[in-house]
């Protein structure tokens, strides 16, 4: 009993946050019940970021019911690559990548041929709720898929490698990349044994990793060295997610983007109850870091001041960052 009490007080000294603490002191008093819809459905996510002009994967469609899936083949318009995916989907499931055709069939990434009766089972699967929060009836969208960076080539099995940024009330705290392995069958989730590695909020670099709760500095597929990765335009992705508190008003949120080849930054989707597995990728805790915004937007609001999204990605990079620039 004393060990495990010792432990938490290191724990606590750290500044590791627990879920119950993110709960009562971040989700619950930042995240107004009204506005999950905004991050729980990925079309009106979609939508409302086109309207801000924030850049996400293009909509090529959307089913809403059995009947319309009569428009699948008007949709893709003779496209040869795509994504389906859940609206209210969570954890990557559902989501079905198409890479490429193949004798009037469909090749998935990891090469598996679909056929169309299988594309049509998904499609009316996903209206059943199969994969929604709640198991509510559910629509489907098809988009571009993603092709990711070729920086990401040798530490990265298959899929699409995202990165996740954690932001209080516009405020960027934390960053992780997250790299399907084999094990996660190329998703880039952790609980599916995809791999989290810390990166510097100040300059973009990885820092070493997280699998199955253990710290590694390899790939266990590619065997290359996750960190010390200089991640492309990383202000920009800073600037995306901070952005990403104007565009759904909550507080407290996990914002996923990808790195495209050809387009750059984009934003895949946000989560109001993002996981807590990103401090063991930083090594580090969420807690102190969200006490410091938290006074920091105490201090402005006495004199009734509001930050821009530069400022807020300066402070945030100049207090959290792990390595500054002019140590690189």
């Amino acid at each position: 009993m004393f060990g495990l009490i010792k432990r938490w007080k290191a724990l606590e000294a750290k500044g590791i946050m627990g879920i119950n603490r993110r709960n009562a002191d971040y989700v619950l008093k930042y995240n107004k019940r009204h506005l999950y819809p905004i991050v729980d459905d990925k079309i009106i996510t979609k939508e409302r970021a086109i309207l801000a002009g924030i850049h996400v994967p293009e909509l090529y469609g959307i089913i809403s019911t059995e009947k319309e899936i009569e428009k699948f083949d008007e949709i893709i318009a003779g496209r040869s690559d795509f994504v389906i995916k859940p609206a209210q989907g969570a954890g990557g499931d559902g989501i079905l990548v198409i890479a490429d055709r193949f004798e009037g069939r469909y090749k998935t990434v990891s090469g598996k041929i679909v056929t169309q009766e299988d594309i049509e089972h998904q499609l009316s699967s996903i209206l059943t709720g199969l994969y929604s929060l709640g198991g509510h009836r559910d629509r489907a969208l098809i988009e571009y898929r993603v092709t990711p960076d070729p920086i990401f080539k040798s530490i990265s099995y298959e899929g699409v490698p995202d990165i996740r940024i954690i932001v209080l009330m516009g405020y960027p705290v934390m960053a992780m990349l997250r790299l399907p392995t084999r094990q996660s069958n190329g998703k880039a989730n952790l609980h599916q044994g995809a791999i989290g590695v810390g990166v510097d909020l100040a300059t973009g670099l990885t820092l070493r990793g997280t699998w199955l709760n253990n710290k590694i500095s390899k790939h266990p597929d590619t065997t290359n060295a996750v960190d010390g990765v200089q991640l492309p335009n990383w202000d920009g992705f800073m600037k995306l997610a901070a952005g990403c508190y104007e565009l759904c008003g909550l507080g407290y949120i996990g914002v996923d983007m990808v790195l495209d080849q050809e387009k750059g930054p984009l934003i895949l989707e946000l989560n109001a109850r993002p996981g807590l597995n990103i401090q063991i990728a930083n090594d580090c805790g969420l807690t102190h870091r969200a006490h410091a915004v938290e006074a920091r937007i105490a201090e402005f609001a006495k004199n009734d001041v509001t930050e821009s999204v530069e400022d807020r990605v300066r402070f945030s990079q100049q207090l959290f960052g792990h390595v500054k620039p002019a140590e690189i």
